[in-house]
């Protein structure tokens, strides 16, 4: 009997059976990894955080007491300032100014090289650009400070305790924004030119086409990139220990440096699991409540 004298339900089947099977051989790999590295080490984080462990011994069982320690560590809480007050800033300038690139790459060019140039940042490694923007603001002999005092000022520590989480912010700015505005471009492609059009037509602005047709048939994707960025914003560890390495004192000490000098400084890992859960809590919270400010399931095109 050939194919095609089979009844077509038969073709449908068979079908299927070798779509499903070449479906699930292409996830098995990633859903291997996904349960070797994620939630496995998820659900023994979970585990240890009620644990006193130090990894030389086995685990030792203590119920809340991490938690009830975390409640009344100041430096926990001095971290949770320093991680907020960084994030605000990182994610509030570097969002605008995305935002600004992103609508002057669709209304005054799209070249392919322009967006390769905007780009380049992020394809840099974190320890490379926080290495390479210590020596340039370094105080005494950054270029930074070479140009300001041969201006007539002064010399400034970037690095102080008043400076270093603005720094490092602006640090982090200038390596993702471009990425964040590629994103926020791609969002832009999306809405209709059209809609421009009737606009300009109706004697709009560019000011008023902005807030009033770019800015809401954005809010999906902007809602994302805001999600995306305040997760990524909250884990910042790698600039600071190049930089400042949570210095000084405990000035840009973040949650991610104070639970990585708990677990490979002190050895206290049942301490450290403890801070990454409320870590974890407060980025799911965060994330809820931006999804349900932002409403970002649904879309003004609809």
């Amino acid at each position: 009997m050939t194919v095609a004298s089979l009844p077509t339900g038969k073709i449908l089947h068979r079908k299927h059976k070798n779509d499903l099977g070449l479906a699930l051989g292409f996830l098995t790999p990633a859903t291997i990894g996904l349960v070797i590295f994620f939630i496995y080490p998820l659900i023994r984080g979970i585990y240890l955080s009620f644990t006193k462990y130090n990894l030389f011994t086995d685990p030792q069982f203590v119920g809340l007491d991490n938690y009830s320690r975390m409640m009344k560590d100041p430096v926990f809480w001095n971290a949770i300032r320093v991680t907020i007050e960084y994030v605000v800033i990182n994610i509030g300038i570097q969002t605008i100014v995305a935002l600004v690139i992103a609508v002057l790459m669709q209304r005054l060019t799209e070249s392919t090289f322009v967006r390769s140039v905007v780009l380049s940042p992020f394809l840099v490694s974190n320890v490379v650009v926080a290495l390479v923007w210590l020596w340039i603001l370094d105080t005494s002999f950054g270029i930074t400070n070479a140009v300001i005092t041969s201006l007539g000022g002064h010399a400034i520590n970037f690095f102080s305790s008043e400076l270093a989480i603005p720094t490092i912010a602006m640090i982090n700015v200038w390596r993702h924004m471009g990425y964040t505005a590629l994103l926020l471009f791609a969002g832009l492609q999306g809405i209709p030119g059209t809609l421009y059009e009737a606009g300009k037509i109706d004697g709009a602005s560019e000011r008023r086409m902005f807030f009033s047709i770019t800015l809401p048939l954005l809010r999906p994707i902007l809602g994302l990139v805001l999600i995306m960025s305040v997760i990524g914003s909250f884990q910042v560890f790698d600039t600071v220990s190049v930089t400042t390495g949570g210095g000084p004192v405990n000035a840009s000490r973040v949650l991610q440096m104070y639970m990585y000098d708990l677990a490979f400084g002190r050895f206290q890992f049942g301490y450290a699991c403890a801070l990454s859960v409320a870590l974890l809590l407060i980025l799911m919270a965060v994330t809820f409540i931006q999804y349900r400010m932002t409403n970002a399931g649904s879309t003004d095109l609809d």
